[in-house]
């Protein structure tokens, strides 16, 4: 399926992100000396800070924040604080409505699923694929117990991403199309989680935990799996068909044309160098998929 490689690869992150955006002489736009500032999806950055880490060799200064997600990203950007955002959903009507200013570009750079994460003794006890009823009930805190779906003796624990996050929007069109999720189950087993990092080490550390991640950031953690949905495997022919109900394309948005180092920057993750990042994080390229 995807690279191991993945596991180590938001350690480059971390060492990157710099998460003060105010810092910046000329508000980030990577002109008169100031750095180029791109923030947002938890899912992004890691290619995104491989790249800003490649790019010094050309003498541009990046660096690379995971403020508020995918919706955090896009508002940063609408308020001129960033020069790129990173997004793991596509511009919603929403994103244009709130920010009528600004003159989004969304670049695509490659595509990501969505899994529903599972421990692994959930797993190993029989629960190795949900349907949409049973992911929906879970994430309501009508299923409450593992061995209403198969699985073992064993209390269902809830983390669900919070408002924004591209994670939750795939996960809420997955369950409720295009209508509006219901408020979250008032259970002491239901908490909100912010970013991919922050969700993984919940999983790892709950038993009983069911949450929804990208699948790369599952690679190489023995302790979790990705359940099939309604018998669909998150592999990369099924996300590169839309077979799989939880695939998703990853972007870089600009406001208005992108120009000087914010295009170099969108150049580069584009180019063949940029979209073995893509590969090397667990993500499908632009060729894998078709575009």
């Amino acid at each position: 399926m995807f690279s191991k490689n993945r596991r180590r690869a938001y350690l480059v992150t971390s060492v990157l992100a710099v998460m003060a955006l105010a810092g910046c002489a000329d508000g980030g736009t990577g002109k008169g000396g100031g750095a180029l500032q791109v923030s947002g999806s938890t899912t992004v950055a890691p290619v995104a800070a491989d790249a800003a880490q490649a790019l010094k060799g050309q003498g541009l200064d990046i660096t690379v924040a995971t403020q508020g997600g995918s919706a955090g990203g896009i508002s940063q950007l609408a308020s001129g604080q960033i020069s790129i955002a990173m997004s793991s959903k596509p511009l919603a009507e929403d994103d244009k409505a709130a920010n009528p200013k600004a003159d989004f570009r969304p670049t695509q750079i490659g595509a990501d699923a969505v899994g529903v994460i599972v421990t692994k003794q959930v797993a190993d006890a029989g629960v190795k694929n949900l349907t949409r009823a049973q992911v929906r009930d879970l994430f309501e805190g009508k299923i409450t117990n593992w061995s209403e779906v198969g699985g073992p003796d064993l209390d269902v624990f809830v983390y669900d991403k919070e408002p924004g996050r591209g994670t939750r929007e795939v996960l809420d069109k997955y369950l409720y199309g295009d209508k509006k999720a219901p408020a979250p189950p008032k259970s002491g087993n239901f908490a909100v989680v912010g970013g991919n990092l922050e969700t993984r080490n919940k999983l790892e550390s709950t038993p009983g935990a069911v949450a929804p991640l990208s699948t790369s950031f599952v690679e190489g953690r023995d302790g979790l799996a990705a359940v099939t949905l309604d018998g669909i495997e998150a592999s990369p022919k099924n996300i590169a068909s839309g077979k799989y109900p939880m695939a998703r394309p990853l972007y870089l948005i600009s406001d208005g044309k992108p120009k000087a180092s914010a295009k170099k920057f969108i150049d580069y993750v584009l180019s063949v160098k940029g979209q073995k990042l893509m590969t090397k994080h667990g993500y499908l390229t632009l060729k894998a998929i078709g575009k």
